[in-house]
């Protein structure tokens, strides 16, 4: 496989050696071709399942790129597809030819249409709605016809804007409604002196103003033009051309298989900073609010947190970095450009105009510095349950650093964590996996290596290549006591080559969903300036390409079937579609040889464990009840129309409400398990009170997890089988 990637790397600098790109990079027609030629190029080399371009490839392309730009055929009009659509058999050979012909029309409608859309919407919303009237809304968008003039389409967008509102219309009736039933409540709660006194006594406080139903409907529909207005001023009117292309190119790699994408140069920015959980910057998200960009957010630990002069809520005016003299005005620029003049590499300073949340102007200078997200890594915590102390490690993501494995990584994280529990006098250990949808491959095996002495962890399979076999090559051992792994349905991936290989060697109890996500394929980063010479055509970004399948060490494969849990327990995706086998294009199922390994060769008892474990689900009245809202919640989402009569659309509310209600004891659910911060961390509390809250709400929220007790529980019947087997298998050697 290296050598079919650097035999691609040289056929495209021939290919491009001779090429000249001397147009801007917002809107050059040669980078596009250019883009289209590097990729189908790749794909065609690189992909673990290449697929041929052809007429139905085509059709594919055609339908995926028109949803993703109209999902809810609220721009086009029936004449717009109709001359789309002498294309749709085409598109394959325009790909072949570097020809984007078909986007630049598709491209140069949307962008009339959504103009067209921005006096629709105001028009409408200047109006008011009757309510009274009886018309309902179709919201299964894939069933609908695109409208065959504007004036259905005005239409649409007035039902589509009228549910909207509905909504807004709805809440304030309810408001005022509890405020009167309030008002009443408190008043038969005073004795007759009080009641007199407020009758008689002259009040300084304004009574509060009840709104008519035309002053409800009419402020519900300035909010729903509020909501509109930011929408339009805040996303779509800061995508350019290059990020509808990108849109375009998508719509033709996501044909391959769901997890081969296009990075756009800001994307590619993004998915490093996720992957390796770190960033270089003043350590503030950022969002733009009409022509501001806002400070939202202070990440804990980082730059602007530490200097406490930046606050959430204030607003960025200028940015000026160090050496420059005059300031840039961010007021209106699209948030990924303000962000770039504001991100900048450790120990550089940048000076920000900042208007303060009491209307101040205010310069501040921030130092950047690398800041980590602590979101995305591991941590730990103890717990005591009949006088047994356990551990508990939450890993959000399989992280690393692609520039340099010696950083902070995944595996590292997780070997010091139990290193501490160890420490502490941990007997058990939990490693939640839950909503983890994997990372990289080599923090697995190393994460693996972890619990057992050595060997065979996954199997890794290229096309027409000879299966690979990644083992632990490390005899030492981090911990050998009782092992739990939590899952669900969103545990992908990386995920699932953990589960699955302590799963093949008895080495953990796996309890979660009927099955993990089903993600069983390996995808390579492409950086594609690296595959041309020339840099004028400024950044292409990258691709995220399937080259591979992984294998269990049984055999067989996780794609689309997953990992099936030891105890399978319910939880609130158990009846939803968001697998692999319920996305676009998923490779397929199937198995290779086994590798030889041997079962963990401990004491353990794990089928009586597993047994007593099942028993104990198939009484616990908390996971009927979660059983019984995953139902229902299935039930309200397979549901499409929606009235847009108010007292039909109230009713309903009220009758979700009520069946709502029996679901409320999930969120009131309490184990008598306390969770604790390790020593290390309850040092640092004391003066990130940010980190202290986290953990706080971590050790909450673990404290009414019914699956990490029952986890707890698994753990200890694995201690009580230890010493039970361990004192029987002794005496018999005694005799």
């Amino acid at each position: 496989m290296q050598r079919k990637y650097n035999i691609l790397i040289l056929v495209l600098l021939f290919a491009f050696g001779s090429c000249s790109f001397t147009s801007k990079v917002s809107n050059d027609p040669n980078k596009d071709k250019l883009l289209i030629q590097i990729i189908t190029l790749a794909l065609e080399q690189l992909h673990f399942e290449p697929k041929d371009l052809d007429d139905d490839f085509s059709k594919d392309v055609y339908d995926t790129f028109l949803n993703q730009i109209d999902p809810l055929k609220r721009y086009f009009l029936k004449s717009d597809i109709e001359e789309f659509e002498r294309y749709k058999n085409e598109l394959d050979d325009q790909i072949k030819a570097y020809d984007v012909s078909f986007f630049n029309l598709v491209y140069n409608r949307l962008v009339k249409r959504v103009d067209e859309t921005k006096v629709i919407y105001k028009t409408i919303l200047d109006k008011p709605f009757d309510y009274t009237i009886q018309e309902s809304l179709n919201t299964d968008y894939e069933t609908l016809d695109y409208v065959k003039n504007k004036k259905k389409l005005k239409e649409r967008w007035r039902q589509q804007l009228k549910f909207s509102t509905i909504s807004n219309y709805d809440d304030l009736i309810t408001e005022q409604e509890n405020d009167k039933k309030n008002d009443e409540k408190a008043f038969e709660e005073l004795d007759e002196k009080a009641k007199k006194s407020a009758f008689e006594a002259p009040s300084n406080e304004a009574p509060s103003k009840k709104l008519s139903l035309e002053e409800m409907e009419e402020k519900a529909r300035k909010a729903t033009l509020n909501t509109f207005d930011v929408y339009y001023n805040d996303y779509i009117d800061d995508l350019q051309r290059k990020d509808w292309f990108a849109m375009y190119i998508n719509a033709i790699v996501e044909e391959f298989d769901p997890h081969t994408f296009y990075f756009a140069p800001r994307d590619k920015d993004r998915f490093d900073q996720q992957m390796s959980g770190k960033l270089e910057g003043i350590g503030a998200r950022l969002q733009k609010r009409m022509d501001h960009t806002k400070i939202v957010e202070l990440i804990s630990g980082g730059p602007a947190w530490r200097g406490r002069e930046l606050e959430v809520g204030d607003v960025i005016l200028k940015t000026r970095q160090e050496d420059e003299d005059n300031a840039v005005s961010i007021v209106g620029m699209r948030i990924d450009d303000a962000i770039k003049l504001i991100k900048g590499p450790k120990g550089t300073k940048v000076i920000l105009t900042v208007k303060k949340v009491d209307g101040s102007i205010k310069d501040i200078s921030i130092t950047r510095d690398v800041v980590e997200l602590e979101e995305t890594y591991a941590k730990s915590s103890t717990v005591k349950k009949d006088n047994k102390l356990f551990g508990v490690i939450n890993l959000p993501k399989f992280y690393i650093d692609f520039e340099n494995y010696n950083n902070r990584n995944a595996a590292s994280d997780v070997k010091i964590e139990i290193e501490r529990l160890k420490k502490e006098g941990m007997e058990g250990l939990v490693l939640d996996l839950r909503d983890n949808g994997g990372g990289s491959l080599k923090t697995v095996v190393d994460i693996a290596g972890l619990f057992i002495k050595e060997g065979p962890v996954v199997q890794v399979r290229s096309t027409d290549e000879p299966k690979e076999i990644l083992k632990d090559k490390d005899k030492s051992i981090i911990w050998d006591g009782p092992l739990v792994i939590l899952v669900n349905e969103l545990s992908a991936s990386a995920s699932e080559i953990l589960a699955a290989a302590m799963q093949d060697y008895k080495r953990a109890i796996i309890i979660g969903s009927t099955q993990t996500y089903g993600k069983g394929t390996v995808q390579n980063v492409l950086d594609l300036n690296r595959m041309v010479r020339q840099s004028s055509h400024g950044d292409l970004g990258a691709i995220k390409i399937t080259r591979q399948k992984f294998y269990r060490i049984n055999g067989g494969s996780t794609q689309l079937k997953g990992v099936k849990s030891d105890v399978i327990v319910p939880d609130r995706y158990s009846f939803i579609d968001i697998g692999e086998r319920d996305q676009d294009n998923p490779l397929e199922w199937d198995k290779i040889d086994a590798v030889d390994y041997d079962f963990w060769n401990r004491y353990y008892d794990y089928d009586l464990t597993i047994s007593k474990s099942k028993a104990r689900m198939e009484q616990n009245e908390q996971l009927k009840l979660i059983e019984e809202n995953a139902k229902w919640i299935k039930n309200n989402l397979d549901k499409k129309t929606y009235s847009l009569n108010y007292n039909e659309y109230k009713s309903r509310i009220k009758t979700s409400e009520a069946e709502a209600k029996q679901f409320d004891a999930i969120n009131k659910y309490k184990t008598n398990l306390s969770f604790s911060s390790l020593p290390y961390e309850q040092a640092l509390f004391e003066k990130d009170t940010i980190l202290k809250e986290k953990r706080v709400r971590w050790h909450e929220s673990l404290s009414q997890d019914v699956y990490m007790e029952e986890a707890l529980n698994v753990l200890q019947d694995l201690k009580m089988t230890y010493e039970i087997k361990k004192v029987a298998t002794t005496d018999k050697v005694k005799n």
